[in-house]
């Protein structure tokens, strides 16, 4: 099958994928129709290049075979890999194109679809330019980031040990840019996310004889300011975010609450930086709460690491890149953000970057679009980085 590999291919499969959003690790159809598509690449690929010891194979893996990958084997010691996310959002389309989503109340509202596209065009190209490779290549297509961290499922799953898996490069769409742009840093650039819960548990009594009981609202809220100011104070060393947005306490105006929970975020990025705050912040919740004579339990969400870009593979990309004249512009601050892109970083070089769609249309939002054309841009920086050395 000889396919043009043009912006009309990446709207097509844009467009077909977004009509199909599914969530989590349950990705039938989803993963019926990038499989056909990396099958048929495969075929191609093994076709022109048949007399060169080439080979092109298709994976589906992971304890709940919800991930795939095509692996383009040149017999190199070591591989280049490519990932994109496959699963959509719980939310109700309202953007009113032709070609919105047929699953009722799901939605491809964060650019997973064109993430797909850019990978299969990717696939494509890789099998009319096998000559061009000096190194093996992976396609990864995963599930469940905007959940559970589909990513270290796939880590987990030892491909990339298997394959000499050294370096890997991902994208995400970015409506706050410029459309077309390409931007990223080296270091943090996205931030680590974990839920905290405080519980303050304390001595109910009636508000007449206060004395009497040990009061977890006002512990609580003393809580939240020194918090605060710990927070401020963290602030100061590298980027930080801490915000609590529900508090509940009580059961009546005129009893002295029993207990009291206050549930928030906290974001860092550095493993170091999330370590520490975790566990001063803990302590802090037990200090404050002992005060009032309470006592305190603090709850955090496994969450994601930060999304750190490996230093040395990003210069030598963005080098890389800008010889081949695509423009790589430099985030100037991290970003409050998480994705679960931050797994590979743990267990190998990553490259994450963004690629403008110029719209301002929030991320998740119910009328989330954006022009294709974006899409050749993001495969312009996926067929240069699968050519490097």
């Amino acid at each position: 099958m000889d396919r043009q590999v043009n912006e009309e291919l990446l709207r097509h499969f844009r467009r077909d994928l977004h009509q199909i959003p599914e969530l989590d690790f349950d990705l039938p159809q989803t993963l019926v129709y990038v499989r056909r598509e990396l099958e048929a690449a495969a075929e191609e690929l093994r076709a022109n290049a048949q007399e060169k010891g080439v080979n092109a194979e298709v994976r589906v893996f992971s304890p709940s075979r919800s991930a795939l990958c095509l692996h383009v084997d040149l017999g190199t010691p070591h591989t280049t890999a490519f990932r994109s996310d496959m699963d959509a959002l719980p939310v109700t389309e309202k953007t009113g194109v032709p070609y919105a989503s047929t699953h009722e109340g799901r939605m491809h509202a964060c650019g997973h679809d064109g993430h797909m596209a850019m990978v299969l065009g990717l696939a494509w190209w890789l099998a009319g330019h096998v000559d061009e490779l000096r190194r093996s290549v992976l396609l990864v297509f995963q599930p469940a980031e905007e959940t559970t961290g589909g990513a270290k499922v796939v880590c987990q799953s030892g491909v990339f040990d298997e394959l000499g898996v050294d370096r890997i490069y991902g994208f995400h769409l970015w409506p706050d840019l410029p459309k077309g742009q390409v931007a990223g840093r080296a270091g943090a650039l996205l931030a680590a996310s974990n839920e905290i819960t405080v519980r303050v548990h304390g001595r109910a009594s009636h508000i007449a004889k206060a004395s009497d009981g040990a009061d977890a609202l006002e512990a609580t809220c003393d809580y939240l300011g020194r918090a605060y100011a710990y927070a401020d104070a963290r602030r100061r060393e590298e980027a930080f975010l801490l915000k609590f947005g529900h508090m509940q306490a009580g059961q009546v105006r005129n009893q002295i609450a029993a207990e009291a929970v206050l549930e928030g975020s906290l974001r860092t990025f550095s493993v170091a930086m999330g370590k520490r705050a975790r566990a001063e912040l803990a302590e802090l919740a037990r200090t404050t709460a002992a005060d009032h004579g309470c006592t305190a339990d603090v709850v955090y969400s496994e969450g994601y690491p930060p999304v750190v870009n490996d230093q040395g593979l990003f210069e030598a990309s963005t080098a890389w890149l800008r010889a081949g004249g695509i423009q790589v512009d430099e985030v100037a601050e991290p970003l409050l953000i998480s994705e679960d892109f931050a797994w590979y970083q743990q267990w190998l070089p990553g490259d994450f970057m963004l690629l403008g769609t110029g719209t301002g249309i929030p991320l998740h939002a119910d009328r989330f679009d954006f022009d294709e054309a974006v899409l050749m841009q993001g495969l312009a920086v996926y067929r240069r980085l699968a050519i490097m050395e």
